[in-house]
Parts: structure tokens; sequence; C-alpha cells
């Protein structure tokens, strides 16, 4: 057959003609700028060395009568949609609203970006990366995660979705079916969205790795204890959101009670109830008023709706935490960590808006509020004296008890059912990407420090320069390996072995390299394994 073939062409050849004697499959070429899809035919752009796809309506748009409905899947086939433009964020108050978003904030917002390597063979299905990103349930956009070098890096398909938040999101009331709810569900939508359209972009539907951060990353937990999951998820990486995630009083700022991500369907309804009844929705008619109201007059009770995505429901049967602990979650592989000085950034923030809360004066008090008879113990493992203010003191205590150990935690208890790899962010020279700029708490790998080394944030690279770039590099490089193969791996990087039950296997990312870390000793964890926040 090679020589018929290899005739036919020296034939061709001879006569003037084009010839390809056979198609190989495997050799990359340029991808389609045009894909279809349920949401309609999309015509995209090539950017860089990728392609996207952007405004991409993965569900109807949830307004007027389907203000606080389930998400409604798009159908949409064969209707011509321009692909290249700025999809608007979802509501939300606030500076945020305006940060980094290209568009104003509007309830019609549920729409992902979908970004692939510009060239992509035709044999080869890529695996899916799916992105929620953080914000505290009330901010954020998927749109402001540039996806290109992780595209690109990784040869991925990624996909970065805006799901309701705030009171359009988490709202819950007596009789109202997907209480509290709604942005979770979204995101449940949009893993089917990928599942049934992953295949148009030269994607593998049968291997889909669902990450996020902060309050994405506490989804993600949330999903792989969700029955409605089922089947959606292949792989899951978890930043700075474990299930596990307790906040002492006082955490976000002195007088604020203690907190989880989620709370029962019950007291979700109690904060609905009292936020209709804040703008004068009450009785038998009060979703008609609510739906009736302007944005404006919702969002009044956005801050409300933060850690409040409600469990007890048919989405979320049990509170992810003890469904983890019970093992009732998926078996699939996990990445799952955070950052070394995680609550610095809400630590600083309260220091610039308040001078006199955290002093050596309010310290005690702070501490009595925060751990109630073990007051005195946390006093004697973090004496002021060790550090060079209180506020940094406070923000210390609140990464250990409140983040690093509680996730260390959970991780132990994913291990039983399946491979967890363990890390934590720990470059104390990352960009302050909050702007917490305060003397008394250095931002250093704060909360959200470690998102410019897997994405351009709001369209810019911020860590182009070395030792940064190659640490990014890396970090890439094992996220995107684990959507490949379920184990994360990076050339010339170390090995990263997994947690188990018995062994606290961390590997920590900071300016001087990749290596493991005495992980429980710095975070003081066998101490916080044995207090019970009042």
């Amino acid at each position: 057959m090679k020589k018929t073939l290899c005739a036919v062409a020296v034939l061709a050849l001879l006569a003037g003609a084009a010839c390809t004697a056979s198609r190989d499959d495997s050799a990359p070429v340029d991808a389609p700028l045009t894909v279809s899809t349920s949401s309609g035919v999309l015509h995209g752009k090539a950017v860089g060395s990728t392609r996207q796809f952007t405004a991409v309506r993965y569900a109807e748009p949830p307004v007027g009568p389907l203000r606080w409905t389930l998400p409604q899947a798009i159908s949409a086939t064969g209707t011509q949609v321009d692909a290249t433009g700025a999809g608007h964020p979802c509501q939300q108050s606030g500076g945020a609203a305006s940060s980094g978003l290209q568009t104003p904030p509007s309830e019609d917002c549920l729409y992902l970006t979908v970004t692939t390597p510009r060239r992509q063979s035709a044999a080869d299905r890529l695996p899916v990366m799916v992105w929620w990103h953080g914000g505290g349930f009330t901010t954020g956009s998927g749109g402001a995660y540039d996806a290109q070098r992780m595209a690109d890096t990784g040869d991925v398909i990624v996909v970065t979705v805006n799901y309701r938040l705030g009171v359009f999101g988490y709202l819950g009331l007596p009789g109202l079916p997907g209480s509290g709810d709604f942005g979770f569900a979204d995101q449940l939508e949009s893993l089917r969205w990928v599942t049934r359209n992953a295949d148009a972009f030269g994607g593998n539907p049968g291997n889909i790795t669902v990450f996020g951060e902060s309050a994405g990353g506490m989804s993600v937990c949330a999903a792989l204890t969700s029955p409605a999951a089922r089947g959606l998820i292949d792989k899951a990486a978890i930043s700075s959101g474990s299930c596990a995630l307790q906040w002492p009083a006082g955490t976000f700022y002195p007088g604020v009670p203690k907190q989880t991500p989620y709370v029962s369907l019950a007291d979700n309804e109690k904060t609905g109830v009292a936020a209709a009844k804040s703008i004068g929705c009450t009785g038998p008619d009060t979703l008609a008023c609510l739906r009736s109201a302007p944005v404006d007059r919702l969002l009044t009770t956005n801050e409300n709706f933060s850690n409040v995505l409600a469990y007890g429901t048919d989405l979320l049967p049990r509170n992810p935490a003890d469904a983890v602990r019970a093992g009732e979650t998926l078996r699939v592989p996990v990445i799952s960590g955070g950052n070394h000085d995680e609550n610095r950034a809400f630590t600083g923030g309260v220091v610039i808006a308040d001078p006199n809360a955290i002093t050596p004066t309010t310290y005690s008090s702070l501490l009595s509020t925060a751990f109630g008879t073990r007051a005195d113990d946390v006093s004697l493992r973090y004496p002021l004296s060790r550090y060079a203010s209180a506020p940094l003191a406070w923000a210390t205590i609140l990464t250990d008890s409140a983040w690093s150990c509680p996730t260390a935690r959970a991780n132990r208890e994913l291990a039983a059912y399946g491979p967890v790899y363990g890390y934590e962010f720990a470059d104390d020279t990352a960009r302050d990407v909050g702007g917490i700029n305060t003397p008394l708490v250095p931002q250093a790998a704060t909360h959200a420090a470690d998102l410019p080394y897997l994405f351009d944030i709001g369209g810019r690279n911020l860590v182009s320069s070395t030792p940064h770039a190659e640490l990014s590099r890396h970090m890439i490089e094992y996220w995107t390996s684990f959507a490949h193969t379920g184990v994360p791996r990076a050339d010339g990087a170390a090995q990263w072995s997994p947690t188990t039950p018995a062994s606290r296997s961390v590997l920590s990312f900071d300016d001087t390299g990749i290596h493991g870390t005495a992980f429980d000793t710095d975070h003081q964890c066998a101490f916080w394994d044995t207090v019970t926040l009042p």
C-alpha cells in the first residue's frame, strides 16, 4: 500500500498536481475557530498560542421569573454566536464590582470562557480543567482569570466560569426550591455543559478536573460530597478552600461571629427571611416582592450571603465537612492546600479600616472571644513578644487555627478514600494582589497570592520575572499533569508524594524552590487539633 501511494504521489507531482497521500491525525494543526456546541455555533479568536471562546452562555439567563430558580440548560444549537466579547460578571457590590472586570455586573451572567491550545492533534482528546473563582461567594468573575499560560504550557483546555453570587446565588426562603444553593447549582450546571461540549473543543468529556480557590475551592470540596456531581468530576484541586475550614469569632473583623463555609438550610433561610424583611418584603408575597425589587435594593443585603452555602438540601444532603469525615465523597484524586500566611490579607484589611482594632491592649480580649477557655493556652503558644506587631501575631493565630490545620485534617480524611496531594504556597516575595499595604502585617504568601502563578489576572502576567516565572511554570506543570494523569509532576522539580491518613506529606512552593516542609510543626497543628471553638 505504501508503494502504491508513493507511486501515485510521484505521478501527481510530475503532472503538476497537488497530492495528499494520507492524513496524519497525530500531527498538530491549527484548531478551528468555529465550533458547534449546545450554546450555538461559536466563533472564537486566536490569542497568542491559544484560541479562546468568550462570553459563552452555559445556562439560560436567571432573570425576571427565573430569578432564584435552579439553572436551566441552554439549548441554542445552530445559532451563530460571536464568542470574542466579554460576558457580564454576576451581580456584586463594592469596589470588587469594577475591579478587573471588563463589563458591568448583571443578573444575565451565566457565561464561561473556553481557552485551548491553538495547535491540537485530531487524534488527541485533551483533559478539561474547569475553574471556579473565589471571592467569598459575593464577588469575582471567571473572566478575570486568563488561562493562556496554563492551556499552552500544560496542553489542556481550561474553562473559567461565572456563577451567581451573594443574595442572587445563596438566598434561601421557606418553600423556595433550590434555597441557598443557586450559585452552587450554577457551578454544577457548568460541569454538565462541559461534559456535553468538551468533544467540540478537542477535549475529553471523560477527563474533567474541577479546581477552585477560596469560595471556589470550598465549592469544589462541596461538589465532592454532592450526589448531583457523580459522573461529572474525574479529579479535583482545592486551593485555600477545604471543607473543614472553621473561622473563629473575629477572624474577618472583630465582633463577627465564628463561621464555616456552609450553613444548615434552616439557618440559611433565617438569613434570607431577615434580608427580605430589611428591604420591605414579608408575608406570603415575599418571593414575588423580592423578584420585583430593583437590583440596587437587593445588593444592600449582599454581604449577608457570604459563606451561607446551604446543606440539608437535594444538592448537599450533609454538611460537607461531616460528609468528608464519614467518607461520603467522590473517589477521585485530589490536590488540596493553601497559603502559608493565609489570613494576613484579612487582618491587614482590619488594620487599615480600624488601626485600634488589633493592638497589644485588645489582644487578650480577641483571644478570649475567639477561643474561650483555651485563650490562655493560645497566648502561651503565640506570645506577643515573638511578633513584630499584635496584628501579625493575630494573623498567624488565625492562619494556623482557621486555615492551615483544618486543611491538613481534611486532607488526611480524604486520603482514606483516594490519593490526595497536599501543598502549601509559601513564596513570601509574592506580589500583594489585594493591595493591603500596611507595615504592621506584611502580606507575604497571603490569601490569593498564589493565583498569578496559575493565571494572568485581569489580562496581566504578574510573575514574568525570575524566580517567580520559574515557580509559576512548575506549578502549572504540576496542576496540568495532574489533569492529564491524576499524578502531579513537573520536569526538573521535586517528586510530589501523596498524603495518607498516617503520613502528613506536604509539598512547599516558595521563592527558594519546591521541597518538603515541616508543615505541622510550623503551624502547630498538634496543638490546634485539641482546640474546639466555643
